[in-house]
């Protein structure tokens, strides 16, 4: 029987043998690319290829990619764990034509590598085609079902609806019919009684999709109208851990060498057998699916965190942990004690986990931990709201309560149900998915886009040379119109450009577009599929004019000093922490830069002041920029060059070096570490478990730093008046405030005792009761001193009330012997009452309550009414 490992590499052998490149899977985070976050097909790595925004440098391509699917149309978290063959994380085998070969060859290579190959039974095989769609014009894919017709019987093969036949990258952009293969795994006797083709696309966990072949032949426009594409090309893709259930004759995915080893180990950490109990087997299935996708995000560069793509790697652990929790009884931390097994099964295919594999484990143990708090505060928050309910004889929570235990903080909803089910209770459940469904709208309400068609002035490709040029001759290529929250911007693309595209965490550059007619701001340059886009607030209205394209050289100037340092502070932070330290996410912007990088403690201000000087020293050294591009990757990891986990580099890389400080790179650069003028950190912090962050200044950010330094350092002198020594001029004023803070105090405590003896002496006796009134110019700390003191000295038949003002603020005070509670009153609901006379509100305590209000001509008569209500 074929290991997992064996079947993905067969696969790329196979159509290695065919022509087809075998390329690396690119990174499952996707960084430059506006439209995704993350890899979710096989396909997205060729993007600017399929779009025809860069040439193919193969035209045949083969790997194993790995793929996340969480969010959007291919939402399958629900699913996972639940049924036998959905995954979040999951490897894509796939092939590629770019305008070479197109349906004949992908049918007749899917068939002989299934059947020839790999020995499956052609018998168990159903094919889907296109049935075709009369209302756009689009005819049944008979040639498809015409090669495969040389393969199959005709009742194999099924046609197919649009939702599953016909694929599209998008609402708009390149589309065409697919065939999909299906196997039909059940027994014998199963398939004799029900024909698996009535269960293609049927939702039978036996008879599943397990590869897809597209077959790129138009381009969906904005009108939805299709046109036919130039280059024709095939993108197949086949789900890896399907196949390997397949070939290794198991009914469950999980039942694999992918998930077993895995699987075994929660087993033994939990104390639980998997196959004894459904819902235990489900919790397990979860969480062994959700350590690969927390695991590859985290060596991707992907932290959990709060937002956008760090919040969906978040959900998925938290949907691990809590099934953990129910489940499994896992009230610790324990899924970062999976890493090793992962990474001795998974890391031959993928040798970025094992190099990552202390960050991976500590990333994932602090947010369990943080998580399993929330689930304490949530079932605390849950309890109250059960015993309210209780109280007022419901036998239902609103869907209000269980959205806020799920949105604000972070309980899931299925677990609110499970325990409200324990106690006998419900949840409004459409009242829930109705405010589900407001948040939704409005988050669909602040990133709706609505993109027109690209308008092709001429044909041709970008050429960038900003890198030696700020100004340009140039002409645009084509442009189009994007809305988003109520504004119009266009995006233009140009023939030749000096303008930076926002990518490796640089801002994009600014500038203009000047022809002889008019000047145009370009207000930031971005990179979609690998394409440059100018934005601008209007169109040029001569678009054919030959124009110069001019950058912004200040803002330039000081991003390439800030990227510069970034370079230099990474070297540093290797010398002064270690070589453990890798870059973990960057921002260069023109006033300030930021430095994320792994590191598992807090940076001591002693050592940053080190990396500073290592930094600075470099500077003053002025190392020239020695630059190499289109330099062979192999190559640039001779030269010793630093590359980033989570980034996809081609067969040629740029490489920046400063000295001993080489790195891959593709952003622009000072000529030489003297234009960086001086860095300063402003700011040393934690990002995440593992992740610190650096935040620092350059150039002339600095001098204006120290100026403002300066001008503090001469104010506090002047208060001190002028003082040759400010430290010791402070350490005097602070030791002289804390004395005369204490004769303060001292003083009034004494006052304190005197104002109490005279109210004691000024007590009058109602039913045998101490009654003690008054209206005091005082502070409030020192008026519930004094409360409190009366009431220590008094254990019996006291009842105080206090009205005090303190800068120009009133305060009732009320507190009294706990027999005067016991006889029915209550201070709480006294001041409540009287506290209207002060204009205000407040409560408390039965034997003690206060209340503020607004006006203090109204203090005299809120004693009295108190006194009133209380029956003195």
């Amino acid at each position: 029987m074929l290991t997992a490992n064996e079947i993905r590499d067969s696969f790329v052998k196979f159509f290695e043998s065919k022509g087809h490149q075998i390329v690396p899977s690119a990174p499952m985070v996707i960084k430059d690319d506006p439209t995704l976050m993350f890899t979710n097909a096989g396909m997205n790595q060729f993007k600017d290829i399929i779009l025809g925004n860069h040439p193919a440098k193969y035209r045949r391509v083969t790997d194993s990619q790995k793929c996340l699917r969480v969010s959007g149309k291919h939402n399958d978290l629900e699913e996972v764990g639940h049924d036998t063959y959905h995954h979040t994380m999951f490897e894509m085998l796939g092939n590629w034509s770019f305008g070479d070969y197109f349906k004949k060859e992908a049918i007749s290579w899917a068939y002989e590598y299934l059947v020839n190959v790999l020995k499956l039974d052609p018998k168990d095989l159903y094919v889907t085609v296109f049935e075709g769609s009369p209302s756009e014009g689009i005819s049944r894919d008979d040639e498809a079902a015409g090669y495969w017709g040389q393969f199959f019987p005709e009742d194999h093969i099924i046609n197919g609806n649009k939702h599953d036949n016909f694929w599209e990258m998008g609402d708009t952009g390149p589309c065409g019919p697919c065939s999909e293969i299906h196997i039909d795994s059940r027994s014998e006797e199963e398939k004799a009684a029900v024909p698996g083709r009535e269960l293609v696309n049927k939702d039978h966990p036996q008879v599943i999709e397990i590869w897809n072949l597209v077959f790129m032949q138009y381009n969906r426009k904005a009108d939805g109208s299709l046109e036919p594409l130039p280059a024709k090309v095939i993108d197949t893709g086949m789900g890896f851990e399907r196949l390997v259930r397949t070939l290794q004759g198991k009914t469950s995915n999980y039942d694999t060498d992918v998930f077993q080893p895995i699987i075994k180990v929660i087993g033994d950490l939990s104390g639980k057998k998997y196959g004894d109990d459904e819902k235990v087997d489900i919790a397990m299935r979860v969480v062994a699916d959700h350590i690969r996708t927390i695991a590859f995000s985290t060596t991707d560069g992907q932290l959990p965190s709060n937002a956008k793509a760090g919040y969906v790697i978040r959900r998925i652990l938290r949907r691990a942990v809590r099934y953990a929790y129910t489940f499994l009884g896992q009230k610790q931390a324990f899924m970062y004690k999976l890493v090793p097994v992962l990474i001795e099964n998974m890391g031959g295919a993928y040798p970025e986990l094992k190099a990552q594999q202390a960050l991976i484990e500590k990333v994932m143990k602090e947010e369990e931990e943080s998580f399993l708090r929330t689930l304490e505060t949530g079932i605390r928050l849950l309890e109250k709201t059960m015993n309210e309910a209780k109280a007022a004889g419901k036998t239902e929570i609103s869907g209000v309560d269980a959205f806020t235990l799920y949105d604000t903080f972070g309980f899931p909803f299925d677990l609110t149900e499970l325990i409200l089910r324990e106690n006998g209770l419900t949840a409004d459940v459409k009242g829930f998915e109705a405010e589900m469904q407001k948040q939704k709208e409005r988050a669909r309400n602040a990133a709706a886009v609505e993109t027109g068609d690209w308008v092709t002035l001429k044909e041709g490709e970008t050429t960038f040379v900003g890198y030696d040029y700020t100004e340009y001759e140039t002409s645009i290529l084509r442009y189009r119109q994007v809305k988003q929250k109520n504004q119009t911007l266009y995006q233009i693309v140009l023939s030749d450009t000096p303008f930076y595209a926002e990518s490796g965490g640089q801002v994009g550059d600014t500038g203009v577009l000047v022809s002889e007619f008019e000047t145009i701001d370009i207000i930031d340059t971005k990179k979609e599929n690998n394409l440059p886009i100018h934005i601008t607030k209007k169109l040029p209205e001569h678009l054919d004019a030959p124009m110069m394209a001019c950058v912004d050289t200040d803002k330039r100037a000081a991003c390439a000093a800030n990227h510069s340092c970034t370079h230099l502070l990474d070297e540093a932070l290797r010398q002064v922490l270690g070589t453990h330290v890798e870059q973990k996410g960057s921002l260069v912007t023109p006033d300030s830069l930021r430095f994320d990088f792994s590191h598992f403690q807090k940076v001591t201000p002693e050592q940053l002041r080190e990396v500073e000087h290592l930094v600075n020293a470099k500077i003053r050294e002025n190392v020239p920029l020695t630059e190499y591009r289109n330099l062979p990757i192999e190559k640039a990891r001779e030269l010793g060059a630093i590359a980033l986990f989570g980034e996809k580099y081609g067969d040629e890389v740029r490489v920046v070096q400063f000295g001993s400080s080489i790195e891959f790179c593709g952003g622009t650069h000072v000529s030489a570490t003297g234009k960086i003028g001086m860095v300063k950190i402003i700011s040393e912090s934690s990002v995440a478990a593992g992740v610190r962050r650096i935040e620092a200044v350059t150039g002339a950010k600095v001098e204006e730093m120290f100026d403002t330094v300066q001008d503090t350092l001469s104010d506090l002198k002047a208060l001190f008046n002028n003082a040759p020594d400010l430290k010791a001029a402070i350490s005097k004023y602070i030791d002289e405030n804390a004395g005369l803070k204490k004769q303060v105090e001292e003083f009034m405590k004494e006052k304190e005792a005197s104002v109490k003896n005279k109210l004691i002496e000024g007590a009058k006796d109602i039913n045998g009761v101490k009654v003690i009134k008054t209206v005091l110019p005082m502070p409030a700390d020192a008026v519930k001193n004094i409360a409190f003191q009366l009431k220590g000295q008094f254990t019996e038949n006291l009842f105080v009330v206090i009205g005090s003002v303190f800068d120009n603020k009133p305060l009732l005070t009320v507190t009294m012997s706990e027999d005067q509670v016991k006889a029915g009153l209550n201070a709480g609901q006294l001041v409540r009452e009287a506290a209207k006379l002060i204009q205000g509100g407040g409560g408390g305590q039965p034997h003690f309550a206060t209340a503020g209000g607004k006006n203090p001509d109204g203090l005299s008569a809120a004693v009295d009414k108190v006194i009133e209500l209380a029956g003195f």
